[in-house]
């Protein structure tokens, strides 16, 4: 059994921020789609209504990555301190043989009698 006692607080502050800004790409045409459909809803045209949501739309990923990337260097820097206190994750790891695995066993073919 091992136990992770600490991790990278910039490590995890980069991979949440590249994961939270890839969610802001998945919501982007999502976000677009309500933007339009409130822009032909309306019953005031703003000119410009739609152009504001396309903006947004461009800033939304580059939002929720900042985002993630505070939110993910604060909760390792909070793992570091509260695992010096309660103790660490307990992981088990296993080791695998070198190569790629067969998932089943491979049989040559019988080579026919001449």
């Amino acid at each position: 059994m091992y136990m992770l006692k600490s991790v990278g607080v910039m490590s995890v502050a980069k991979i949440a921020g590249l994961l939270y800004a890839s969610l802001g790409l998945l919501l982007m045409p999502v976000f677009l789609l309500f933007a339009l459909l409130g822009t032909l809803a309306q019953r005031d045209h703003v000119p410009f209504a739609g152009l504001i949501a396309i903006v947004l739309a461009i800033l939304l990923p580059i939002a929720y990555g900042s985002m993630g990337f505070v939110i993910g260097a604060i909760s390792a820097w909070l793992y570091n301190l509260l695992s010096q206190w309660a103790g660490g994750v307990e992981l088990e790891l296993i080791q695998q043989p070198d190569g790629p695995i067969a998932p089943y066993p491979v049989v040559p073919p019988a080579t026919p009698a001449i």
